[in-house]
Formats: C-alpha cells, sequence, structure tokens
C-alpha cells in the first residue's frame, strides 16, 4: 500500500506518510456561518469526509478537527441590518437577531445538511469565539518574534508584518509585491497596505458583546488567526493534512501559513484543496440566478443521489451542476441499489451467509483511491463489479454472487453512500401492513401469469408502480421495492 496525495504547496502529487506511525491528523476549514449552507460548502465537507473514511479503511486512526467560524464582519453586518427599521427580511434572516443568535442557527443548518448528506461528524468541532486566549497567545507570540505589531492609529487593530517573513507567499506561489492589500481591517495603521489583521479593535459601531479584553484593547480576532490557533491547540503545532476549498488558498490559508511558520510552529506536512463547483460551466451567482443549493438539490432527489452526485468528481477538479445531473446520478445509484436488493433477495432466501464475506474493495477500487482519491476510477470498479455481480445473478452462482455483494458493499460504505439513505422501510408496523398489501397483490399477479392472463398480470403491475412501488421479477420469483 502506498498513499499518494496532491500537495498544493509543492504542487506535486507525493507519497503520504504520517507523522505519527498508524495516525492521521486532519483539519479542514468549516463554515463561516452567516448564512445557509451552500454548494460548495458541502461538496468540500464531502470530500474530506471520503479521505477520513479510506484512511480509516486504510487502518489509520484518525483525528479530525472541523472549525466553526462564529464571529466574523459579515455576521454582524446581517445581524446590524435586522435591526434597522426598513429590515426586509426574508424566511432565512429574521429582524432582530443578535449576531450569536443568528450564527448559532446557521450552524445548526449546516450541521443538518451534513447529517442529511452523510458526513460524519469531526472529532472535534471547536467554535472561534471558545478561543480568544489561545489567540492572544498567538499574536503576542509573533510580536515577540518580530512578526506582528499594534497599530499605529491607536485602533487596538494588531497586523501581521507580510516582509517580516520572507517565506510569505509559499502556499500560492506568489511574491508580496504582486499581491493585493488586504482589506480585511483600515489601512491606516498598516506598515504595508498587505499585511493582514490578527487583532481587530472595537468599534463604536459594533455590538459590546463581539468584543474580547485583551493586551491591545478590547476587540476580536481576525478570520486567518482563528484557524492557526484552533488547529495547533487540538491537532498540535505540527499536523499532517489541512484542508478546504480551492477558494481558501489566498488569502485565507496563506495567511495561516505564514502566521504559524512564522510562529515556530511546523503546522501541515500536506495542503489539500477540493475544486468548485459550476452552473453549466459558469461560476454560480446569485445576481445572474445561477444557483443550486443543497436545500434544492434535496428537493429534487434522494440524499444518497446528492451525495453520489456531489462525491462522483475527483476531488480537485471543477464540479460542474446541469439540470440534468441529477436524473444521471439517480440513474446510477438505482443500478447500484438494485443490484444490492435482488442479491440480497436471492441470498436471503436461500440462506446463504452473505454476511460472512469479506468486506473488501477490489484491488482496482484501492489503487483509485490510495492515488489522490481517484474516486471516478474508483466509481468506475463499483460499477463493473455490479456488472458482475449481475451476471452472477442471471448464473445463479451464489459464490460469485456473495463477493460481489460484499465488494459493493465495502466500496458503498468507504464513498459514504450508506450514511446518506433514509431508513429504507420507515417504521416496522407501517412496512409489515404495507408488505401483507403488496404480497396479497402479487399472488394475484403470479396467478395471472400462470394462467396466461398477461392483460391482468400488466394491470396489476402497473396500479403498484402507479402507487410509488417497483415489481422486480426474477427467477426467484417477484418482490417490491419502494421507489425512494
Amino acid at each position: 500500500m502506498s498513499l499518494r496525495f496532491y500537495d498544493t504547496k509543492t504542487a506535486t502529487v507525493r507519497d503520504f506518510h504520517p507523522i505519527t506511525e498508524g495516525e492521521v491528523k486532519l483539519y479542514y476549514c468549516g463554515a463561516t456561518v452567516q448564512g445557509m449552507p451552500h454548494v460548495g460548502h458541502v461538496r468540500s465537507a464531502i470530500v474530506f469526509d471520503i479521505l477520513v473514511r479510506w484512511l480509516e479503511y486504510r487502518d489509520f486512526t484518525v483525528t479530525t478537527v472541523r472549525n466553526v467560524t462564529d464571529i466574523d464582519d459579515k455576521i454582524l453586518e446581517k445581524s446590524a441590518a435586522s435591526f434597522a427599521e426598513d429590515f426586509q427580511g426574508d424566511e432565512i434572516y429574521k429582524p432582530r437577531e443578535l449576531w450569536f443568535a443568528l450564527a448559532y442557527r446557521f450552524e445548526q443548518e449546516f450541521a443538518r445538511a451534513y447529517e442529511t448528506l452523510g458526513v460524519r461528524r469531526p472529532t472535534y468541532e471547536p467554535r472561534a469565539t471558545g478561543h480568544v486566549p489561545e489567540m492572544h497567545e498567538l499574536i503576542q507570540l509573533l510580536i515577540d518574534r518580530g512578526h506582528a505589531y499594534p497599530a499605529s492609529d491607536g485602533s487596538g487593530d494588531v497586523y501581521f508584518d507580510v516582509r517580516s517573513f520572507p517565506e510569505y507567499g509559499a502556499l500560492t506561489r506568489q511574491k508580496v509585491d504582486d499581491m493585493q492589500a488586504a482589506t480585511d481591517a483600515d489601512p491606516r495603521g498598516k506598515r504595508d497596505p498587505r499585511d493582514f489583521a490578527l487583532w481587530k479593535g472595537h468599534k463604536a459601531s459594533d455590538p459590546e458583546t463581539a468584543s474580547w479584553p485583551s493586551p491591545w484593547g478590547r476587540g476580536r480576532p481576525g478570520w486567518h488567526l482563528e484557524c492557526s490557533a484552533m488547529a495547533s491547540k487540538y491537532l498540535g503545532e505540527h499536523f499532517d493534512i489541512h484542508g478546504g476549498g480551492l477558494d481558501l488558498r489566498f488569502p485565507h490559508h496563506e495567511n495561516e501559513l505564514a502566521q504559524s511558520a512564522a510562529a515556530g510552529h511546523g503546522f501541515a506536512n500536506f495542503w489539500m484543496h477540493n475544486g468548485m463547483v459550476t452552473y453549466a460551466g459558469e461560476k454560480m451567482s446569485k445576481s445572474i440566478g445561477n444557483t443550486i443549493s443543497p436545500e434544492e438539490m434535496l428537493q429534487q432527489a434522494p440524499a444518497r443521489v446528492v451525495r453520489y452526485f456531489l462525491g462522483q468528481a475527483q476531488y480537485r477538479s471543477q464540479l460542474d451542476y446541469r439540470p440534468d445531473s441529477l436524473t444521471e446520478a439517480a440513474a446510477a445509484v438505482e443500478r447500484i441499489d438494485t443490484f444490492i436488493s435482488n442479491a440480497r433477495y436471492r441470498l436471503e432466501s436461500r440462506d446463504s451467509a452473505a454476511a460472512e464475506g469479506s468486506r473488501e474493495v477490489p484491488d482496482a477500487f484501492a489503487a483509485a483511491m490510495d492515488e489522490d482519491l481517484n474516486v471516478p476510477q474508483a466509481l468506475a470498479s463499483l460499477h463493473d463489479t455490479v456488472r458482475l455481480g449481475n451476471a452472477a445473478l442471471d448464473q445463479q452462482d451464489d459464490q460469485a454472487l456473495v463477493q460481489a455483494l460484499n465488494h459493493v458493499l465495502a466500496m458503498t460504505s468507504v464513498l459514504g453512500l450508506d450514511d446518506a439513505q433514509p431508513q429504507e422501510n420507515g417504521d416496522d408496523s407501517v412496512y409489515q401492513a404495507l408488505d401483507q398489501l403488496v404480497q396479497a397483490q402479487l399472488t394475484m399477479r403470479a396467478e395471472a401469469r400462470a394462467a396466461k392472463d398477461w392483460a391482468r398480470s400488466d394491470e396489476i403491475r402497473d396500479s403498484l408502480a402507479e402507487a410509488g412501488i417497483t415489481v422486480a421479477d426474477s427467477a426467484d420469483g417477484a418482490r417490491w421495492i419502494l421507489n425512494k
């Protein structure tokens, strides 16, 4: 086994060797909870969820940290706007909502979206507001080492001095003089317009609750500082992987790397970034109306289908959404699920011990995942195995069928498809009642077929289809499937 991942910093696919044998420590950027989750947030979470699942399959113990940014300029702005007399609210933003209430409400929306789509909870999910003392320590360390300074204008801001750190720009391979000015704080107190805020002095327009005492005056942390402090607290000063969306490479991750390295921390060995989601080849934009949210996707298709679509591309590549994308994903998922259902039905009817088979992925799937999480090739292996399994069904080769089924179940587990699947039959008593009614219809259909009354057989099948029930015929008889 040789795991290889693309490292953004070196721009190469490198062999992965954890700092501590058998253990992997992973930090990836979570949400700034200023609004409802968008499809980019969810794709990123699914990408790193698949990464964690694969590392665990490869017998690593994984510690995962995903932060919540619950204090931010936009959070404060949206809260302040809700108190305006002319506030034009909608179903998302509530009137007169305090900033911390707004942040917590949207944090729950993110948690709900993650859970629905089978994204497992991280080992820990720290909030920025809970780690201000650690941020103070990091700022003071940077000041002591000559890499940060309090603003000269008495604002209470503290900045990172980008020119004091020669490696600044290493992650994105940029020169300081070619960079745009940092816009996260008033430039009046800066030595260089590119210096970014570590601490933001309290402004009269901000609520008092959105500030904390510090050696430099009341204020709140800068966005970039939060992740450095939380990653180091829970994973140590040197850990294995830092991840996030491609849009975070600059300035967020560049600044994280600079301030942590300037503090003397080894920080991340690998930087992994997932690509963006586009709409019919174009960047999604509310202004031109070409956006789709996870909530809208879930209204169109089951969670298992949405998970399949958002996770199907190679993580570094762009994922393009089109109006028929979920239909295509649904067809792929249906092929997988139909095989699983048919295989289980046959094996259960013959008391074949499918559960005793080895739940290992095929070699082709493993090779694809080991090589920088090549999910498209892994899915090709999954569908090849489904085809082999269907052939075993046709040939009534139960030994080959058991192997194919267990391979498929291992692969769907690694890809997280199982956790995105709602409970198949709902309440057991309801299912049993429905099963009795449908079985009676199937018995009448079997009698009609035995009498070669094909019209009556088709009539029963069509009436069940109208009710959302598919009849699956096989050499072992007919059974029913409730459409999702």
